[in-house]
């Protein structure tokens, strides 16, 4: 199993009502909770860990994890409203403000947390659920006492506008990253992580923190991972884009899904299994672009 630890929340997504009046439509989201539901859907035995609410937006959440058939055993549930959302779409392109305040995501402790089952053998952390306390300062905590005997992947999904305490972030950032294995930013994560524009220069410098891997995509250039021992790239899927909501969360799913399928969820996944896994991964995410928000595809859906 595969437990992803993180975020759920409902998108908030403008669009036009038929009288061309502005409306949200809501939709279940969350970097984590998208990427687990992506990973439900490509077949691979997934576990979900978040705070999520008990009002009627938790329910729903708690309703799509069921239907893409992932583990919701370790749901944290509370009566705390849920975390909305509101999601921006400017040439396909998404920006995001959150109402968070008090919410069940936001208001977990590590001790409110049940430890893995037993065959969780894969830790996926991320999103913006690294940066809100205090649950951020639980999903650390847990990270650090559970690691042993288990592969970590880490994908921050970087919000500079839902930062608000930067050096405690970077600290917090900098000590996951030293328990993980894999890394993943885009080149705009990587660029406020380390000031570098060079993507080497800033990879290496996070692989020299811990991880074995830095994972680093670049939207329609494609995705790279880079090692101690060198990099493989992979070209993006041209498609015609809807919009990019969920398409770095999906682009995990896909990722894992392939490792999970050649028996490569370890530290040091060889260069075939690396390049299946980007291969897939990119093309997960090509599909999730062709749709409105994360919607993810299916095996079946994906070569």
């Amino acid at each position: 199993m595969i437990l992803c630890c993180g975020e759920a929340l409902i998108d908030m997504i403008l669009a036009k009502t038929a009288a061309g009046e502005d409306a949200y439509i809501p939709r279940p989201g969350g970097a984590v909770f998208n990427t687990a539901i992506a990973l439900g859907r490509l077949g691979v035995r997934t576990g979900f860990l978040s705070g999520v609410s008990t009002d009627p937006f938790g329910e729903r959440l708690a309703a799509a994890l069921a239907a893409d058939g992932v583990d919701a055993s370790r749901l944290i549930r509370s009566d705390r409203p849920t975390t909305l959302a509101m999601v921006h779409l400017k040439d396909g392109a998404a920006t995001y403000s959150f109402h968070d305040e008090g919410s069940a995501g936001r208001m977990i402790s590590a001790d409110d947390a049940k430890d893995p089952p037993k065959d969780a053998k894969t830790l996926f952390f991320g999103g913006i659920s690294l940066a809100a306390e205090p649950a951020a300062d639980a999903y650390a905590e847990m990270l650090a006492r559970w690691r042993a005997g288990r592969m970590v992947m880490i994908d921050p999904n970087i919000r500079p506008a839902f930062i608000r305490d930067e050096a405690r972030y970077r600290a917090r950032l900098s000590a996951m990253f030293a328990l993980s294995d894999i890394v993943k930013v885009s080149d705009e994560d990587l660029a406020w992580l380390t000031g570098r524009g060079a993507v080497e220069a800033g990879t290496r410098e996070i692989l020299a923190s811990g991880p074995a891997t830095v994972i680093v995509t670049k939207g329609e250039k494609g995705a790279t991972a880079f090692t101690e021992t060198g990099a493989l790239s992979v070209p993006a899927r041209q498609v015609e884009c809807v919009d990019t909501v969920g398409a770095g969360d999906t682009f995990n799913a896909g990722f894992l899904a392939a490792l999970a399928e050649r028996g490569a969820l370890r530290r040091d996944p060889g260069e075939q299994d690396l390049m299946a896994a980007l291969a897939l991964g990119a093309a997960a995410a090509a599909v999730v672009c062709t749709r409105t928000g994360a919607d993810p595809p299916r095996r079946k859906d994906l070569p």
